[in-house]
């Protein structure tokens, strides 16, 4: 569809929203179960139902557009969740994925608040205000989920650098074990001599 107007810039946008949400409502599930971290796991479940009322606020908004919301992909959303999957695929479950995923979380959070930031301006400036007053809800929160989400990085991100330390050492320590294995190995191959065979005494003719 060719866009020639703002009204039909709007409805596009808001498109692009509608298909990011229904994506992230998708693959929202299949990430929480890869995590550890009961914060962080708590944090991706409020949002996921936050998540799903925002998808109905934006169905109330296509029905006051007289608008239809379906037809769009946001290939945005799509390849920042792609990344997530490959966090999971490619990290153990652990600290470090819990880490690796809020990154990947928060980079989705951003791409929100920049797109609802524009739905906001293009409402307020056109003097939509019902519609204004949905979208602002929603801008709302997923600013609180991103702050959310850095006040658990805080305690993630030590729990993934203690268990990289606490790997490096448990490293070091085998070192050290197969050190010492191998000195006592070389002590007990210590080559002797053999000793010589005694000389049989002769008998003295008087």
């Amino acid at each position: 569809m060719s866009v020639e107007t703002a009204h039909e810039l709007f409805v596009e946008e808001l498109k692009d929203i509608y298909s990011g949400e229904k994506q992230a409502i998708k693959a929202y599930p299949r990430l929480v179960k890869a995590v550890r971290s009961e914060s962080l796991r708590d944090a991706m479940q409020a949002h996921l139902a936050e998540t799903q009322a925002q998808l109905e606020r934006l169905e109330q908004i296509f029905e006051l557009l007289e608008e239809r919301p379906g037809g769009k992909t946001c290939n945005g959303m799509k390849g920042l969740l792609e990344e997530a999957f490959e966090h999971k695929d490619e990290i153990d479950p652990g600290s470090v994925l819990d880490a690796a995923m809020i990154g990947a979380l928060q980079r989705v959070e951003d791409y929100e608040i920049a797109a609802y930031g524009t739905v906001v301006a293009f409402a307020e400036a056109t003097g939509q205000t019902e519609i204004l007053r949905l979208l602002e809800a929603t801008l709302m929160e997923e600013k609180q989920t991103d702050e959310k989400l850095s006040t658990v990085a805080h305690e993630v991100n030590e729990a993934a650098i203690a268990e990289a330390e606490g790997g490096q050492e448990e490293e070091d320590g085998g070192n050290d074990k197969e050190g010492k294995k191998e000195g006592k190995a070389k002590k007990s191959r210590v080559i002797r001599k053999p000793a010589k065979p005694l000389k049989k005494a002769t008998k003295q003719s008087r």
